[in-house]
C-alpha cells in the first residue's frame, strides 16, 4: 500500500496529517484521521484522492466489499480516469495478496489506459500470475510476452515468468531459451542474483526430470552455494552426477549438503542419499554405517519436531512472534523479520515463508490491535462517566448561586437602563433646545450656579447705584461662560454619543449573558442526557463487539497454529518416509553380509 499516493501537493492541512500517519505505515491513525476529516468536510479539496485512500486503507484490513463500493462510486460519479485506474488496480492488488483471484481478475478487468506507469507493469505481472493459477499459461505468455520485450525497462520477474508460462504451455524450446538467457545475465543485486539462481534450478531439474544428467549439472552448477535455492542444488547436482554412475562426485556434492541444518528437507535426503552413494561404490560397511547413522539423525530430528509442534500448540509460536516482531498498529504491510525464541526455530522459517501462515498471522495480529483499542475504549468510556457525572455536580453545585447572581445582575441591570433612559431623555431635550448647558462639565455647573445666585440677590437690589455696576460684570460673566458653553457644545455632544452607545452596548452584552445563562438553565441538563445516552449507546456496543474480537482473535491464532503445526507434521511424514527407506536398505545391507558369509 506504500505505492498508492503519488507525489502531490498537499491543500488540505488534516489530508496532510492523513498522509504523514500513511507513509509512518500507521494505518488505522491515517483512516481513522481520514474518515473523521470527512465527517466534518475538511477534505473538500482533495474528494477523489481521498476517496481512494481510504479504499485502499479498507482494503489493507480486508473490508473488501466497502472498499469496492467505494470504487464503484467514484466510477459512477465520474471521478478521473486516472483515480478510477488506480482505485481498481489497488483493489486487485489486495484481492490476490489476500488470495480472492477470481475478484481480483474482476477487478483487473475494469482498469482502462489511464494507468500511470510505474503500475503499468506490475499489473500485467499480477494479471499473468492469476492466469497461471487458474492453468492459462498461454494467456499469460501473451500478457508477458509485451512487457517482457521491453529491453531497457522489462524486470527480471516478467521475464522469469514469461518463461515459466511458455514452457507450462508447451512451448518448450522458447521458455528454456529464456530461462537459460536469465540465468547466465550478469545480476547488479540480491535479489535479481536470486532470481537468477531460481531459473538455473527450475532448468535444472527439469534436465534431472528428463534424464540429461549432463544438462542438469551443467545448469545446477550455477547456482551458488550460499544461495536460498543452493540446497536443492546441491541435492539435484548429487543425482545427476549419480545417474552418470559418478557416485564419487555425488558424494562431494551430498557431503556437503549434509552438514546443513537438517530442518531443510533437501538436507534429509541427503543424508540417505550419501550411504547409498557408497554403496554404488562399494564401501557397503561405511554405507551402513552412514545408513543408521540417517536414522538415529532423523529420530532425534523427529523429536525436535516434537518439541516444536507442542510449543506451537501451547502458543508459544504467536507470542515469540509479537515479541520480537512488534507492530504499533495494523496494516498491510507488516512483515515477520525474526524467528521467535523457542526450541528449534530453524523448523519455522520455511512456515513463516508461506503466503498462506502470513496472511493468518497479520489476520490475528490486527484483531488483537482491534482488540486492545476496542477495550482501551472501554475504559475511556468508564472515565468519560466520571467526568460527566463531575460535570453534572459542578452544575448542580453553581446552579443556585449562579440564578441568584442573575436576579442581582437583572436587578442592578434595570436600574442601569433606568439611568440611561433619564440621561438619554435629557440628551434629546438638550438637542431639541440647542441648550450647551446640558454638556456643561463640574466646574462650569458650579459657576453657573454661582451666577444664579448672585443674579437672584442682585435683583433684590436693583436700586443701589453701586450694584449696578456689579449687575454689569455678572452679565459679561454669564455670557463668557454661555459662549463658552456653545463652543464646547459640539464636541462634548459627540463625546456624550459615543458614550451612550457604550452603555447601550454594554447593556446589551449585559442581555446577552443573561440570556445565554437563562438558555443554559434549558440547555445543559439536555446536553448532559445526549452525552449519558451516548455514552451508554457506545458502551452496550463496546460490550458487543469486544467478545466477537476476542473470539474472532483466539480463532485466527489456532488457524494460524494449526497452519504450523501441519507444516511440521509434513516434515515428521517426509522423516519417516526417509527413516523406512534407510532401514530397508540397512536390511538389505545385513542380508548382503550374511549372504556374503555364507558363501565363504
Amino acid at each position: 500500500m506504500s505505492t498508492s499516493i503519488e507525489a502531490q501537493q498537499v491543500r488540505a492541512l488534516h489530508y496532510g496529517d492523513t498522509l504523514f500517519n500513511f507513509f509512518q505505515d500507521k494505518h488505522f491513525s491515517a483512516i481513522t484521521g481520514l474518515m473523521t476529516s470527512q465527517h466534518f468536510n475538511r477534505l473538500s479539496r482533495h474528494g477523489d484522492e481521498a476517496e481512494v485512500l481510504r479504499g485502499g486503507l479498507l482494503l489493507s484490513f480486508g473490508v473488501h466489499n466497502e472498499a469496492g463500493q467505494i470504487f464503484a462510486s467514484l466510477i459512477e460519479k465520474g471521478a478521473a480516469p486516472s483515480v478510477r485506474d488506480r482505485a481498481w488496480f489497488y483493489l486487485a492488488k489486495i484481492r490476490y495478496q489476500r488470495g480472492f483471484n477470481s475478484q481480483a481478475e474482476t477487478a483487473l478487468a475494469r482498469i482502462g489506459g489511464q494507468l500511470p506507469l510505474a503500475l503499468v507493469e506490475e499489473r500485467g505481472l499480477m494479471q499473468a500470475q492469476l492466469m497461471m493459477a487458474r492453468g492459462d499459461f498461454a494467456g499469460a505468455a501473451a500478457v508477458l510476452g509485451p512487457l517482457a520485450s521491453q529491453s531497457k525497462r522489462a524486470s527480471p520477474f516478467a521475464r522469469f515468468n514469461l518463461g515459466v508460462a511458455l514452457v507450462k504451455s508447451g512451448e518448450q524450446s522458447r521458455g528454456v531459451a529464456l530461462l537459460d538467457e536469465i540465468g547466465r545475465t550478469p545480476a547488479d543485486n540480491e535479489e535479481q542474483r536470486s532470481l537468477r539462481d531460481r531459473a538455473n534450478l527450475a532448468l535444472g531439474v527439469a534436465a534431472l526430470q528428463d534424464q540429461r544428467p549432463d544438462d542438469a549439472r551443467r545448469l545446477l552448477e550455477r547456482v551458488r552455494l550460499n544461495s536460498l535455492h543452493a540446497n536443492k542444488a546441491l541435492l539435484g547436482f548429487g543425482w545427476a552426477s549419480s545417474a552418470q554412475k559418478q557416485p564419487g562426485l555425488a558424494l562431494v556434492s551430498w557431503t556437503e549438503l549434509a552438514r546443513r541444518d537438517a530442518s531443510d528437507p533437501a538436507v534429509l535426503e541427503a543424508r540417505i542419499a550419501l550411504p547409498f552413494a557408497h554403496a554404488e561404490m562399494g564401501a557397503y560397511g561405511q554405507s551402513l554405517k552412514l545408513y543408521e547413522a540417517a536414522v538415529s539423525e532423523y529420530d532425534s530430528e523427529e523429536r525436535r519436531l516434537d518439541a516444536s509442534i507442542g510449543a506451537i500448540r501451547a502458543g508459544k509460536l504467536i507470542e515469540g512472534l509479537l515479541e520480537r516482531n512488534p507492530a504499533d498498529e495494523m496494516g498491510w504491510f507488516g512483515k515477520l523479520g525474526k524467528l521467535p525464541e523457542m526450541p528449534h526455530a530453524a523448523h519455522l522459517s520455511q512456515v513463516l515463508a508461506q503466503h498462506e501462515f502470513q496472511e493468518a498471522f497479520k489476520n490475528f495480529r490486527d484483531l488483537r490491535f482491534l482488540e486492545g483499542n476496542l477495550q482501551q475504549w472501554r475504559d475511556s468510556l468508564g472515565v468519560f462517566r466520571e467526568m460527566l457525572e463531575n460535570r453534572r455536580q459542578a452544575y448542580a453545585a453553581r446552579l443556585q448561586p449562579t440564578r441568584d447572581g442573575l436576579l442581582a445582575e437583572a436587578a442592578r441591570a434595570a436600574d442601569l437602563r433606568r439611568r440611561r433612559d433619564a440621561l438619554g431623555a435629557d440628551v434629546a431635550k438638550a438637542e431639541r433646545d440647542g441648550d450647551g448647558v446640558a454638556y456643561a462639565d463640574a466646574t462650569q455647573r458650579a459657576l453657573l450656579a454661582r451666577l444664579e445666585g448672585l443674579q437672584t440677590a442682585l435683583k433684590t437690589q436693583s436700586d443701589n447705584p453701586e450694584i449696578a455696576a456689579l449687575t454689569e460684570r455678572v452679565r459679561l460673566t454669564a455670557g463668557v461662560l454661555a459662549w463658552e458653553l456653545a463652543q464646547a457644545a459640539p464636541a462634548r455632544r459627540w463625546t456624550t454619543q459615543r458614550d451612550m452607545g457604550l452603555i447601550n452596548q454594554q447593556l446589551d452584552q449585559v442581555a446577552l449573558r443573561e440570556a445565554a445563562l437563562v438558555q443554559a438553565q434549558r440547555v445543559e441538563p439536555a446536553r448532559f442526557e445526549r452525552f449519558a445516552t451516548r455514552i451508554e449507546a457506545l458502551s452496550r456496543q463496546l460490550d458487543a463487539t469486544l467478545p466477537r474480537v476476542t473470539a474472532l482473535k483466539a480463532e485466527q491464532q489456532g488457524a494460524a497454529q494449526q497452519i504450523a503445526e501441519a507444516a511440521l507434521v509434513n516434515q515428521k511424514q517426509r522423516l519417516a518416509a526417509y527413516t523406512l527407506q534407510a532401514r530397508f536398505e540397512i536390511a538389505q545391507l545385513i542380508d548382503r553380509s550374511t549372504l556374503a558369509r555364507s558363501g565363504k
